[in-house]
């Protein structure tokens, strides 16, 4: 009996100890973003984004991330389509290093497929593989020489239930949920496999038959580098997307 009150108090002790050392960070942001995709031909086509992300509450302290990404995209069919490209984010001074701005460069590859449910609903679904070159830093001054390097597999899902029969007609209006989970390898990662989950809710305005406007609620869940500390981030989301065809008309 003594042997079993023991083995209570330590297992009490050590969950009461890592519930201490846990430390999850709560902030309100601001994310916008213009994406544009654009087809060439039948095979080939363009990528490009750029996202400008805030900090402080809900962007009261200005752009804490800048990420600019561009691509080419090879078309497999008009379902499904292999793009592969770069991208470059610049991190404006945060904690950690308070005094200078640190840069990531990024290539990345992606299979980005889309499917029709019951009609009028859609769904696109994608796997991206990020590989990621973040600069050393020093101390709050100043960068050190090098990057870390790491691989991220990403899991993206949007899933559309138009309010009309045709969601894609101009001033359209669609309910939309989308998720897409962060997962960290390489051998520079110890605590933190699971990098982020990003959790969406929102609508879509139709705006053209090109183009859309999506906004709305995301839940932006983080673990970091330390494996006990994460940030928890509701952020209200604003994108619009273009959807490009210059195919000549047959």
């Amino acid at each position: 009996m003594k042997k079993i009150s023991l083995l209570v108090l330590l297992f009490t002790c050590c969950h009461s100890l890592f519930a201490q050392t846990k430390v999850t960070q709560h902030y309100n942001r601001t994310w916008t973003g213009y994406f544009n995709q654009t087809r060439l031909s039948d095979k080939w086509g363009l990528w490009a984004d750029v996202q400008p992300r805030s900090k402080g509450d809900w962007g009261g302290e200005g752009v804490a991330q800048l990420l600019t990404r561009v691509g080419i995209t090879y078309y497999v069919n008009d379902a499904t389509k292999i793009t592969a490209g770069y991208a470059y984010i610049i991190d404006f001074p945060a904690e950690g290093h308070k005094n200078i701005a640190v840069y990531e460069h990024r290539p990345w590859q992606q299979i980005q497929w889309h499917t029709k449910y019951g009609g009028n609903k859609k769904m696109m679904q994608w796997f991206r593989l990020d590989e990621r070159y973040r600069r050393k830093v020093l101390n709050d001054d100043s960068l050190a020489k090098g990057y870390h390097f790491n691989w991220r597999l990403r899991y993206n899902f949007l899933y559309e239930i138009p309010f009309y029969k045709n969601g894609n007609d101009p001033k359209s209006w669609s309910f939309i949920v989308n998720d897409e989970v962060h997962v960290n390898f390489g051998k520079q990662i110890i605590n933190n496999y699971f990098d982020q989950n990003r959790f969406f809710l929102g609508f879509k305005y139709q705006t053209g038959k090109q183009s859309n406007l999506q906004f709305g609620y995301m839940n932006w869940f983080q673990q970091l580098a330390a494996g006990n500390r994460y940030r928890n981030s509701h952020v209200a989301r604003v994108f619009f997307f273009q959807n490009l065809d210059l195919r000549k008309k047959k």
